[in-house]
């Protein structure tokens, strides 16, 4: 196995709560395995620590999400990696507001929906 599918599968791993060895099956069952495979080698060079730390590629991303729109789904699991990777709530919340005037409010607001749903969501998994 390449570095590269080894570091997408560890991305995937920890973005979906899951163990290195299931990642295969999960992604096909989403998207088929040739969109797997495609993933799994994207992310492998997408998330690493290197001049972006994994805290600022997660608020990036969250940002691409939200201004994308559409995206609900592919947004939640970033969430909660947003805060493993050291973002705060609060970064969360200011990164969706400031979207608003980049993006438009009904995606900014959805954003901003969704991150307080999922920051909920995690409470309750903690308790």
């Amino acid at each position: 196995m390449t570095d590269r599918r080894q570091r997408g599968i560890a991305a995937y791993a920890s973005q979906f709560d899951i163990p290195e060895d299931a990642v295969w099956d999960h992604m096909c069952a989403l998207v088929g395995e040739r969109m797997a495979e495609e993933a799994i080698m994207t992310a492998g060079a997408a998330w690493v620590d290197d001049c972006l730390t994994l805290r600022d590629r997660s608020l990036i991303t969250i940002a691409a999400l939200i201004a994308q729109g559409g995206m609900e789904a592919r947004l939640r699991p970033h969430v909660r990696w947003a805060l493993e990777h050291g973002a705060t709530r609060d970064e969360l919340e200011a990164l969706a507001t400031l979207l608003a005037g980049y993006a438009g409010v009904p995606r900014a607001s959805v954003g901003i929906e969704l991150i307080r749903d999922e920051l909920a969501r995690i409470d309750v998994d903690n308790d």
